[in-house]
């Protein structure tokens, strides 16, 4: 189980913003890595907001404004831990659309096929 929990604050001009806290008191910030499609985003920005708070930012890129459903998912480096997830519907949406679900689905099982084939090849 991560060390961080990370809270949504707000969607808001294109910016996700969110709170990471850590349940240690060393200070030391989250390595964060944010994906879409499987591609590390850039621009993903972490400030410091107090004792063993971290703000942030993710700049929703303009390529993930188009029809169908995108999943970003936030991650903690060290330990591969997913923290949160947000997905981004455009075009014809449907009220309780299951495709931001399965995608979702989709990603996480991709990340675990990469972890389970890390560990195969480490334990050889």
């Amino acid at each position: 189980m991560s060390t961080f929990t990370l809270t949504k604050t707000r969607l808001f001009e294109g910016v996700w913003d969110g709170v990471i806290t850590s349940k240690k008191t060393d200070g030391i910030a989250p390595a964060i890595e944010v994906t879409l499609l499987e591609k590390l985003l850039d621009h993903v920005t972490l400030i410091p907001n107090g004792d063993n708070r971290w703000i942030l930012r993710i700049p929703i890129p303009s390529t993930a404004i188009a029809d169908g459903v995108h999943t970003f998912l936030i991650r903690e480096k060290s330990s591969g831990e997913t923290l949160e997830s947000f997905s981004i519907i455009a075009g014809e949406a449907v009220a309780e659309d299951i495709r931001a679900e399965m995608d979702l689905l989709r990603a996480e099982l991709d990340m675990l096929k990469r972890a389970f084939r890390r560990h195969c090849v480490e334990t050889t």
